[in-house]
């Protein structure tokens, strides 16, 4: 069964979802994430060797990004077929026999209404085992804090595009920490900087989806 666990994390890294879908050319035809989870858990494959596969698979694809080897559009066809793993594992996380690594809680804040960069975070970090609780855009610092206490233990990650928003970031920044002040925080988006994120006092600050990964892997070990 190893061979087929192997396969799920290929069919990953690659995007391949399914038999019928033509991506990626030279997989074409071929059963993809979707049959493949099926027939591993009806060989008695565990959900937890199944997930280890999709971590893996979702952390080559997330490191090539980094990398610039890969763009958006194979990231997103990676996190479309993760979810067709997810849809087979599912059940499994309700009924408490595979455990996620941890919960985060993620959104774009008020003012900001773009959210591509916040979904493709949300998509490959719930790839890699976590509970993901999505808020959406433009969410102000209220939410994320009712958000916090709804999640006991969450980490909270905070995104943003416009230049204009930083100060929304921050000053939500602040406001999470006045009232649960052990919460980690992590942000990122296109006008932050490691020098930026310090100054708001957060906890982490990740340049990509990986990066951010790699952060709440870190917070784990801790």
């Amino acid at each position: 069964m190893d061979n087929i666990v192997e396969k799920i994390g290929i069919c990953i890294e690659r995007g391949k979802v399914n038999k019928s879908s033509p991506y990626p050319g030279d997989m074409k035809d071929q059963e993809g994430a979707d049959e493949l989870a099926k027939a591993a858990l009806e060989s008695s494959v565990t959900p937890e060797e199944i997930l280890k596969a999709c971590n893996d698979g979702m952390q080559r694809i997330g490191e090539k990004f980094s990398r610039n080897e890969v763009f958006v559009p194979e990231l997103l066809m990676s996190a479309k077929a993760m979810n067709a793993v997810m849809a087979h594992l599912k059940p499994f996380f309700q009924t408490g026999k595979v455990k996620a690594k941890g919960k985060f809680v993620i959104g774009t804040v008020a003012g900001d209404l773009h959210d591509i960069g916040k979904n493709l975070v949300a998509m490959v970090v719930e790839g890699n085992g976590w509970e993901i609780t999505d808020l959406g855009a433009d969410v102000k610092p209220a939410k994320f804090i009712s958000a916090v206490k709804e999640n006991p233990g969450c980490i909270v990650g905070l995104s943003a595009l416009l230049t204009t928003t930083m100060i929304n970031m921050s000053n939500t920044v602040k406001e999470i920490k006045a009232a649960c002040p052990e919460t980690v925080i992590i942000v990122g988006g296109a006008p932050l900087s490691a020098k930026a994120a310090k100054e708001m006092g957060v906890d982490g600050y990740a340049p990509d989806p990986q990066g951010a990964v790699n952060f709440l892997d870190n917070v784990l070990k801790k």
